[in-house]
């Protein structure tokens, strides 16, 4: 059987066929619009090109692997001039420069970056370009309806081409899945695009005046910088909260911790077959890590009681839902997601007439709680748990949530549960084979009973 290809050389392959498109089509596009290389289009290209290669250096970091920045005013902005000057490949040179004089990968030697943001920038630009020539009149500034029209096609169809390319070698690097780096990328890029949009204006004022507008070219570009990085500190801001909380929860009890990580991703496993988009998608995340995070206040003798609990107990553990509101309620950007984390939020999304994200974290929950090994019980197989949700289908559990989780981890070919379990936990009592709840935390007998016993 033939090897599966390396990450590298999956790399290398997406270089080399970028290059390769970008050849053909700057061979293509020179061939059949090769435009007129007048002083105009030479000064054009000399002040474009200097402003996007100082807005790339001036990137702000997205995420691993991916930078923001202002360089998309430009990019638009040339499409309106080179369009006007009817130079196809203006743009296209534009996003060369980009790639070619990127300093920090220069810096690095890394050839293959270089090379491949050169591709991607290029083939984007490339595609924006014919859109706008489509879209636009012959004399684009006369007419400033089509104008504007064009620019937003433009810039709509360079984001989506860009967000496409770009996925491909991020997702490679970081061994993730295509769809979910592109889904990132693309909520990236909508930030992006009211940005784009002022490449129209930048552009007819450049048409207008020439390249004495420069100055007042780069302070658009700084702002946008600006806001972009202001709202990253924000997100990170926020993300570093969840973190704290989090380990707040490891260092008081491990098993909980990695509980709601994995309910975390049992949910994002629905949200995707469900198709939330990224915003609802982040809000399903935070709540489903949060659920348990009431459960600083209960005492671990109780979350890890082998046997059953008394019904004080119970009660005492089952504060932790409205502690978990209370703590959520107090930072500002978790209060949205404050009612996701209680049983009653979910019992009412049963029947799908309410929001489906509790319900959603319902079903996330209680597989992961049926094939862990718990205090009372060890770890269901995954065929037990699959039963057990689809029976209470319906009735315990929202039907459209049990299919589609069960949907998922069946597309994906993974598998959890008894001899599948990842993480280890000391108990001080071994857990039995079979014990006094599945997806709760056991059955209650009276208080008097548990005394007498």
């Amino acid at each position: 059987m033939r090897a599966a290809m390396s990450k590298a050389n999956k790399i290398r392959f997406a270089v080399v066929a970028g290059l390769a498109a970008t050849g053909c089509f700057f061979a293509f596009a020179a061939f059949f619009a090769p435009g007129s290389l007048s002083s105009q289009v030479v000064a054009a290209l000399i002040v474009f090109g200097l402003l996007a290669v100082a807005a790339t250096n001036l990137d702000v970091i997205a995420r691993a692997s991916i930078g923001m920045s202002g360089s998309v005013m430009i990019f638009t902005a040339s499409i309106v001039v080179f369009g006007e000057y009817s130079f196809f490949l203006g743009p296209a040179i534009i996003g060369l420069c980009c790639g070619l004089f990127d300093v920090v990968h220069l810096r690095k030697r890394e050839w293959e970056k270089i090379a491949f943001n050169c591709a991607s920038d290029s083939l984007s630009l490339m595609g924006g370009t014919a859109v706008f020539l489509l879209v636009a009149s012959s004399d684009p500034i006369a007419e400033p309806a089509l104008l504007g029209v064009g620019v937003a096609c433009a810039a709509f169809t360079y984001l989506v081409l860009n967000a496409l390319f770009v996925s491909f070698p991020v997702a490679i690097s970081g061994d993730e899945a295509y769809t979910k780096v592109l889904k990132e990328i693309v909520a990236f890029n909508v930030g992006a695009f009211p940005f784009a949009l002022l490449g129209l204006g930048l552009g007819w004022v450049y048409l207008e005046l020439g390249a004495a507008v420069v100055p007042l070219l780069v302070v658009p570009i700084l702002i946008a910088r600006s806001t972009f990085a202001s709202y990253l500190e924000l997100k990170t801001g926020q993300e570093q909260t969840i973190e704290t909380l989090i380990l707040a929860l490891e260092a008081k009890d491990r098993y909980t911790a990695g509980h709601a990580q994995r309910v975390a991703n049992f949910s994002e496993y629905i949200g995707v077959e469900l198709a939330f988009g990224q915003r609802r998608m982040e809000r399903l995340r935070y709540a489903a890590l949060m659920h348990d995070i009431g459960k600083l206040v209960v005492p671990n003798q109780l979350l890890n009681k082998p046997g059953r609990l008394t019904e004080a107990e119970f009660e005492r553990v089952k504060r932790h839902e409205s502690v978990s509101v209370e703590l959520l309620h107090r930072i500002d950007f978790l209060a949205p997601v404050a009612g996701d984390t209680t049983t009653e939020a979910a019992t009412a999304a049963v029947d799908g007439t309410r929001l489906i994200e509790p319900a959603i974290i319902h079903v996330a929950d209680a597989f992961d709680a049926m094939t862990s090994t718990r205090s009372y019980r060890r770890a269901l197989s995954q065929e037990t748990a699959f039963t057990e949700l689809r029976e209470g289908s319906g009735t315990q559990f929202n039907a459209q949530c049990v299919d589609a989780l069960i949907t998922a981890i069946e597309r994906r070919d993974e598998h959890f549960g008894a001899g599948h379990e990842v993480d280890e936990h000391d108990w001080a009592v071994a857990p039995p084979e079979a014990g006094t709840g599945s997806a709760g935390l056991g059955h209650l007998i009276p208080e008097e009973q548990a005394a007498s016993s």
